[in-house]
């Protein structure tokens, strides 16, 4: 048996935890920037705010409906979301984090007890932990505990936040009612497609013809559908390091002059290489792009990205940032109003294997240089060491409602007074 927990709007949650005067009120989260809507809660959705809603286009909707507007808060979710995660691994020792909010379990040797008790007793230790409300599906495989994670969302009150399927009754009744669209790993071209011949619920997806899906949807969609049917074929996967990385962010205003764009692109070069090395990896390319405003269609769009090979492998920031800066120059142009730029590296490699060239070597004094980085900005925090061509101002996201991170800043910490 599997077992899939996922928190109830998480974002939402992790507000309320420490706001307990917003429970019951619509709450929404904005992306980097403020720009758009990347959360909601219960009520907000029913207030009829959509996901990725710009928030500019929704501001007489939030005052209309009382609508609480937080800035994202990563700090503090992430803070929270490793809380909840220790917690649900005391309960199994083989655990899978999917996600920010969401975990799978894998049920080996708990064949004996009550599921259903077991995972009601996971909802409310965490609930009293951590103030964070979650639910629970639990079925033979992975896919199936997804489909009754969200029978446990929909139906609360039924299901106390668990809902179990082991029968194969229960199996077909919870297929039937899932819409295809609705299934974990079928994506929107592939619903219109199965939509398109007939396909309506999950249950008519795990009845195909397997040659067709596989043929049509890989051999992805074939193991799905065997998970679906009941067969268990999607194991727990460990956590494996990320195949590429990006940083990117869109601007306060446009930005049209190439100094401030290029100290931009600097940082995100920078934040690039601290990720690449606490994952202990290198990476051999690095893509660099720019984005016109496309919500400004009176002003001319230009969106140029080019991908530039390193003659080494690197996570060093001064050899990212000299990359990334050769990548700029190549897709700049005057006259755009730029709003958005990031960077991506990929094409890894273990930090600890080197393959070395004839005619190209990395500096290896940047590694203790890196280290010496890295050390200095986790005692005294994000960019007190930066580089110099990252320029002198502290570039910020706009975040006009963001919330204190009452579990991570000890300025920001709950003051009780008795």
């Amino acid at each position: 048996m599997y077992a899939l927990i996922d928190c109830n709007n998480f974002y939402a949650s992790c507000e309320r935890v420490f706001r307990p005067d917003l429970n019951g009120k619509p709450i929404v989260v904005l992306s980097n920037n403020d720009g758009c809507v990347i959360a909601r809660s219960n009520e907000a959705k029913a207030c009829g705010i959509p996901m990725g809603a710009p928030a500019f286009q929704y501001q007489e909707l939030f005052k209309q409906h009382g609508i609480q507007v937080f800035s994202a808060n990563f700090p503090l979710y992430g803070d929270m979301s490793q809380r909840v995660m220790s917690i649900l691994g005391q309960y199994c020792i083989e655990q899978e984090i999917y996600s920010i909010d969401e975990c799978f379990m894998k049920l080996d040797g708990y064949d004996y007890i009550d599921h259903k008790s077991h995972g009601e007793q996971m909802r409310e230790e965490v609930y009293r932990c951590t103030g964070i409300p979650i639910s629970v599906g639990i079925a033979p495989t992975k896919a199936l505990a997804k489909v009754a994670n969200r029978i446990a969302k929909k139906y609360p009150k039924e299901s106390k936040g668990c809902h179990v399927m082991r029968t194969q009754q229960q199996i077909d009744k919870a297929l039937r009612w899932l819409d295809v669209e609705d299934v974990w790993g079928i994506g929107r071209k592939h619903a219109v497609r199965l939509f398109k011949l007939g396909i309506d619920t999950a249950y008519d997806f795990v009845h195909m013809d397997p040659k067709w899906v596989q043929k049509h949807m890989s051999i992805v969609g074939l193991r799905l559908q065997r998970d679906l049917s009941g067969v268990p074929t999607l194991d727990l996967e460990e956590t494996a390091a990320k195949q590429n990385i990006a940083t990117t962010r869109s601007f306060d205003n446009n930005l049209s002059a190439y100094e401030p764009i290029r100290e931009r692109v600097v940082t995100f070069a920078a934040s690039c290489s601290e990720k690449l090395r606490k994952q202990h990896s290198r990476c051999s390319s690095i893509t660099v792009f720019l984005q016109t405003n496309r919500h400004r269609q009176d002003q001319q769009q230009y969106n140029p990205s080019i991908t530039v090979d390193l003659p080494f492998a690197s996570n060093s920031a001064i050899d990212l940032g000299r990359y990334a800066t050769i990548a700029l120059k190549k897709i700049y142009r005057e006259g755009y109003g730029y709003k958005k730029a990031g960077v991506i590296v990929q094409d890894f490699s273990p930090a600890d294997i080197e393959q070395t060239t004839l005619f190209s070597q990395r500096d290896t004094r940047h590694d203790a240089l890196m280290q010496a980085f890295d050390k200095i900005n986790r005692q005294y925090g994000q960019n007190s060491v930066r580089l110099g061509a990252q320029g002198q101002r502290m570039w910020r996201m706009k975040q006009e409602r963001l919330s204190p991170r009452y579990s991570t800043d000890i300025s920001d910490i709950i003051v009780v007074r008795l």
